[in-house]
């Protein structure tokens, strides 16, 4: 086979690896993963479902190519280029109009915790990265009085993260649940520079 040949199955390759990706994204974002989520997905692509699979490991790193193609569109609209405390109500909502990416995420984050598992590294990573950046605005906002300073704001990030997604959680039970107001009332109360009423 000649060079140009394979080069050219290779690009063809990629294009639909990323085809089947960004459809994926679309059909879960609205349709959630489970059921009949991939044989969706693989009739939009003109495949086989069994043909999805050509192109990933299996189910799980296609689920994480998903989420990893969800945190690329919100940077692309600017939603997450710069995590801070501020825009976690408005990602809340991005979240509440795409219900099956965000059980998708937290199915597949409460399953990632084993180091052997695909997605691992994923989350791992993502993690470090929001935690890193909410809390260093969280130290910009201290230094200019916006926030209180008696609690380190690594502390204070790792909590409001941990709200974020507590909140996130019940809401997936609980649809009346209102993630976005829940989150602005708790940086307001927990973050106010004098701390706490």
């Amino acid at each position: 086979m000649s060079t140009s040949k394979a080069r050219g199955q290779y690009a063809k390759g990629a294009e639909r690896r990323e085809q089947i990706i960004q459809t994926a994204t679309d059909v879960f974002a609205t349709e959630g993963f489970e059921g009949t989520a991939l044989k969706r997905v693989a009739e939009l692509v003109g495949v086989r479902e069994a043909t999805l699979f050509h192109y990933f490991k299996g189910k799980q790193e296609l689920l994480t190519a998903v989420l990893a193609e969800r945190d690329r569109r919100s940077v692309a609209v600017g939603e997450e280029s710069e995590v801070g405390v501020r825009l976690m109500a408005p990602i809340a909502e991005r979240n509440r109009r795409e219900p099956g990416l965000t059980t998708l995420y937290a199915v597949a984050s409460a399953t990632a915790n084993d180091p052997g598992h695909d997605s691992h590294g994923y989350f791992k990573e993502r993690y470090q990265n929001v935690v890193r950046e909410v809390s260093e605005d969280i130290a910009r906002r201290q230094q200019d009085g916006e926030v209180r300073g008696d609690v380190d704001s690594l502390t204070l990030a790792r909590l409001v993260i941990a709200a974020f997604d507590g909140l996130q959680l019940q809401w997936l039970y609980d649809k009346d649940v209102d993630m976005a107001e829940g989150l602005r009332k708790l940086v307001d109360v927990l973050l106010a520079p004098d701390g706490p009423a």
